[in-house]
């Protein structure tokens, strides 16, 4: 008989939890069609951009600093090959050779060896998030790693993707709805190691055709205090 006295409560709850099921599935569900609208956006903007600046040539500056004292600074013409990926052709003329004795040509070489392998190294994790590929959005929504942020202007989303290409790491993409480009991306990464972070800030602007494209590249290595700005100008069709 005491079983019998609480069955009926035992049904209540279970009722409770079948009807709570669907609705909280629903109202997941409903939060995902704009979510991936808008990831869906940015995705067709960076794809018609990229394929738009495959016309194009460009000149990059590249300004190195240590320290906060500069140490190098480098010009390339820039285009788009085949595969998509940018060719650099330097515009610098030969460097001088270096000055002194044998020794300090050399401590000067070692160091100039030891900040400019990192640089590079720094450079080429920028390449990996800049741009955004859409394939790695698409694989970070999946994964529920993407939720939108709250806008700084009208008009703007933004979106804030954590684990894009690194366990722990996170990129806002802030996008203009109405004229579908991005304008900025802020990221938050780091080398081999978590404790050796690496920020990047990214500007787009527009050409007079539309075309969207990274206008600078802020790369700073936090624990180095290593600083690169890279400087895109004078687009021209080829």
């Amino acid at each position: 008989m005491k079983n019998a006295r609480h069955h009926p409560t035992s049904l209540l709850l279970a009722l409770l939890i079948l009807s709570a099921g669907p609705v909280l599935t629903i109202t997941a569900d409903a939060q995902n069609p704009e979510l991936q609208q808008q990831v869906s956006s940015v995705q067709e903007s960076m794809a018609k951009n990229k394929q738009a600046l495959a016309s194009y040539t460009w000149n990059e500056q590249v300004t190195i600093s240590l320290k906060g004292e500069e140490k190098k600074q480098e010009h390339f013409q820039v285009r788009l090959g085949p595969d998509m990926k940018p060719q650099k052709t330097s515009l610098d003329p030969p460097p001088n050779p270096p000055s002194g004795g044998r020794l300090k040509r050399h401590v000067v070489a070692k160091k100039t060896e030891e900040y400019q392998d990192y640089a590079n190294q720094m450079k080429a994790l920028a390449q990996q998030y800049v741009p955004p590929d859409k394939d790695l959005l698409q694989q970070a929504f999946s994964q529920g790693n993407i939720s939108l942020g709250a806008a700084a202007a009208p008009g703007e989303i933004q979106l804030v993707v954590h684990n894009y290409l690194k366990p722990g790491d996170s990129m806002t993409l802030v996008f203009d709805k109405t004229q579908k480009e991005l304008l900025r991306i802020q990221i938050a990464s780091y080398m081999d190691d978590p404790k050796d972070a690496m920020k990047l800030t990214v500007g787009f602007s527009r050409l007079p055709d539309g075309t969207n494209h990274v206008s600078s590249l802020a790369i700073d290595g936090v624990s180095k205090q290593l600083n690169i700005a890279i400087q895109n100008a004078n687009y021209q069709h080829v």
